[in-house]
């Protein structure tokens, strides 16, 4: 089903040649089946986040092979932490990328609504991300509190265990003034402001419920300034804090200045633009850890908005923000000057081996997004140091991408799980690799469930339906082993940033009527 990479030089020139010939069979292919159903994508992506949920079920849970789990979640801490999502096949909740996850989902909501709803997905859109907004507005206990962490990586990787049988530390583990976090706690209060937004109009309590612990959540970040993983350190081996705090503090400005209009937060964004990095660092990535892409992007769409003044000085810096979002832009479409993103032989973009396609949905959403605030602002293209790229040209280069994981690649498979004919099969989750709770309650041990399930052969029993896995190597190779973590673990901010752009893709091939959102609420 797969190949295999060898160190052998004969075999890595056999596989470059294979990549090749499979490059141009794609594109021929493509040619004649046409477009991929981006709504099936759309459909099945928000299906994952029902895959991941922790806590007590609701009665119309979809993904049925799921039950109840981590229900005394804070019980020893005294604190009321059920609920959330798992980041990934294990069962820690980590705050960082949990809450990066709803940030994005809800920037891809808010920008794309009604193409969601065109789809009929608005609902569902909804409770994905309500479903982790309710868990950090409990984690938030207190103005300079926020619990950031339940359950813990050595401990739980030791296990192979269904989430509904752990056995494993649910310890909790909380930042406060005395030790601070401003990097998740800055997180946060971006993913409850952007997630206000979404909820302005079909809920505006519960949004303004979200803006008050999103405002109380930046100023602790601000006042209280630290790493969190120095104060948590069970979370350094897994999601260490390596950019630091800086890229959050600017990143929840930006959404609280979006979902308030409020100048103390614009006076933020601009008068710290240096000190913090947002209007000097130029940066190729962007993900969980490393923000300043999205703060550049977002704050390129402040200078072109033309409906508000500002201050000279303000609209300056601004641009400056804009032209590293170019930088971004620039570097992932291969025209910045050799400091660009690598591509694999296939032309997906390559950032680094373990969970690379984290890179290419973040990367995805972003040229989405920044194309169409160029659009909006009747601008049409951008100067690169290599030569101009139009919008198109960047809408195209995203297609791209998007085909690619949707199964346009030499492997011939569909990274995103569930979609199309050929799909990896043993994804490294222990729920989905594991007998189904619902149709076997006998409890799994903790290690019985590696002699059991982990290391059989065979396909998992449960589909991970909308998962995207970290995807093929810098060869486009990919080797769907259970074992083989690094390529073949999902992750949840995998995938949010593809609900925006599936929804773009679908609208752009259904141009149909807008079903009302009244209905789908």
């Amino acid at each position: 089903m797969v190949a295999v990479g060898s160190d052998g030089g004969r075999m890595k020139s056999s596989a470059v040649v294979f990549v090749m010939v499979m490059v141009f069979l794609i594109h021929t292919v493509e040619k004649v089946i046409g477009e991929y159903d981006y709504g099936e994508a759309l459909t099945k992506s928000l299906l994952y986040f029902e895959a991941q949920r922790s806590g007590r079920l609701p009665y119309d849970q979809r993904v049925r092979w799921r039950g109840h789990s981590g229900l005394t979640d804070g019980l020893e801490q005294g604190v009321d932490l059920v609920g959330g999502y798992y980041d990934a096949g294990d069962h820690v909740k980590f705050g960082l990328p949990m809450a990066f996850t709803m940030t994005m989902l809800s920037w891809g909501v808010m920008e794309y609504r009604d193409h969601i709803a065109d789809a009929g997905e608005y609902a569902h859109a909804l409770r994905a991300i309500k479903w982790g907004t309710d868990y950090f507005i409990k984690a938030h206990t207190q103005a300079n509190v926020l619990w950031a962490e339940v359950g813990e990586g050595e401990t739980d990787h030791y296990c192979w265990q269904r989430s509904e049988d752990m056995t494993t530390s649910r310890k909790a583990y909380k930042v406060d003034e005395e030790n601070p976090g401003s990097d998740v706690v800055g997180e946060t209060s971006a993913a409850l402001a952007a997630a206000a937004i979404v909820f302005r109009d079909v809920d505006p309590r519960y949004s303004r419920l979200l803006l008050h612990h999103s405002k109380q959540l930046f100023k602790f970040a601000d006042n209280n300034r630290g790493k969190y993983d120095r104060s948590i350190t069970a979370a350094k081996n897994y999601y260490a804090s390596v950019s630091g705090y800086n890229d959050e503090l600017l990143w929840s400005a930006l959404w609280l200045h979006r979902a308030t209009e409020d100048d103390c937060y614009l006076d933020y964004i601009t008068k710290n633009a240096y000190n913090l990095g947002g209007a000097s660092w130029a940066i190729s990535e962007f993900s969980w850890d490393i923000k300043y892409a999205g703060v550049q992007v977002l704050a390129a769409r402040l200078s072109m908005d033309q409906n508000h003044r500002r201050e000279y000085s303000q609209n300056s810096i601004l641009t400056e923000y804009k032209k590293k979002a170019e930088f971004y832009m620039c570097s992932c479409l291969g025209k910045n000057n050799g400091t660009n993103v690598r591509r694999t032989p296939g032309g997906l973009l390559y950032v680094r081996r373990w969970n690379n396609m984290q890179y290419v949905s973040s990367a995805s959403f972003l040229l989405t997004v920044f194309s169409d605030y160029l659009k909006a602002a009747d601008k049409t293209d951008i100067d690169c140091s290599d030569g101009i790229i139009t919008v198109e040209q960047v809408s195209e280069f995203v297609k791209f991408q998007i085909n690619y994981i949707l199964g346009s690649n030499p492997m011939g498979l569909s990274y995103l799980i569930g979609f199309g004919p050929r799909f990896p099969k043993r994804v490294h989750h222990r729920g989905a690799s594991t007998v189904s709770y619902r149709n076997d309650k006998g409890f799994i041990g903790c290690t019985q469930g590696y002699d059991n399930w982990y290391g059989r052969q065979s396909d998992n029993p449960n589909v991970l339906v909308g998962a995207v896995v970290g995807g093929p190597d810098h060869n486009d190779m990919f080797r769907d082993v259970r074992g083989n973590f690094m390529q073949t673990e999902a992750c949840t901010y995998n995938t949010a940033p593809l609900v925006g752009v599936f929804a773009k893709l679908r609208k752009q091939n259904h141009p149909n009527p807008i079903q009302t959102l009244a209905n789908q609420k």
